[in-house]
Order: C-alpha cells, then structure tokens, then sequence
C-alpha cells in the first residue's frame, strides 16, 4: 500500500509534486521550528542538508544561542530575514502556537508551513490555508527535496 506524504492530495493541488518543486525551487530563507544541536537528530541533519543545498537555515528554539557557531533564534519574529518556508519538527500539539506565529510574521506572498512526517494538524493547516500560506503536512523536506529538485540537476 503507497503511503502519501501530504494530507489528501487529491483534494489539494499545492501539493501535486509540481508545486512541491516550485515551493522548494522559489526558497531561499528556512526557518527550522525545533532545530537541534544533536548530530543525531533529524532536525540537525536536515538542516545541514539544506545548508549543503544553497539555503539559509535560521534555527529557531528557545533552549539554544548557537548551533555550530550559527545563531539560533527563539522565536520566529526574531528570524532577521524573510522566511519562505517555516518548516516544523515539533510534535503536532505545538502547531496552532506555531501557526499563530507565521501569521504574525509580515505577508509574504510565496509562504509555506512544512511540517516533517507525523506532523499534523488539518484546522491548523486550514486556518493557514485561508490566509494564503501554502501547507505541507506529514513531508520530508530532504525527501521532497532529493526526489523533487535534486534528480532534475543530474
């Protein structure tokens, strides 16, 4: 049985693999909700991987000052830059404060709110929705990433 990555595609054309491409292709600025400075840690690996693609990755948790001399921010009004893409590894119960957060932040036409596997939240994704961010929910970004833009590069 396929497993799809996004909360029913087939009723959300932003998340067809071509509007997946564009998003991750149109980003520059990340800001990882929950970002770790444990090597073993998805968050951490992820980000260094997105660092190894060209992004800059604004680490955002509260516990932390710096990861590998990086600044980390506590908040995502404190990110000095505009996010594109506000991806989460935070468990699904911060969502809806996270979100309240992103909306909070200046408009940004391109936006989009990723949240990594298991994370979910279908009124978070539907309030966000509504003021115009693009959703990703329960998705890999490496995943995406690799599958979406990398193979196309080759």
């Amino acid at each position: 049985m396929t497993h799809h990555a996004y909360h029913d595609p087939a009723h959300d054309p932003a998340h067809d693999p071509a509007n997946l491409r564009q998003v991750l292709l149109g980003a520059s600025a990340i800001a990882i909700v929950g970002h770790s400075h444990k090597p073993h840690r998805a968050s951490y690996q992820i980000g260094q991987y997105l660092k190894a693609q060209g992004y800059q990755v604004y680490p955002v948790n509260p516990r932390l000052d710096s990861i590998d001399g990086t600044p980390c921010y506590p908040s995502l009004q404190a990110v000095p830059a505009t996010i594109d893409i506000v991806n989460v590894f935070r468990r699904s119960e911060f969502l809806a404060d996270i979100a309240t957060d992103v909306l909070a932040l200046p408009p940004h036409p391109n936006r989009c709110f990723w949240t990594q596997l298991e994370i979910y939240d279908e009124a978070v994704a539907q309030k966000l929705a509504a003021a115009g961010i693009t959703v990703v929910m329960n998705a890999c970004i490496k995943i995406e990433h690799q599958s979406l833009v990398q193979k196309q590069s080759l």
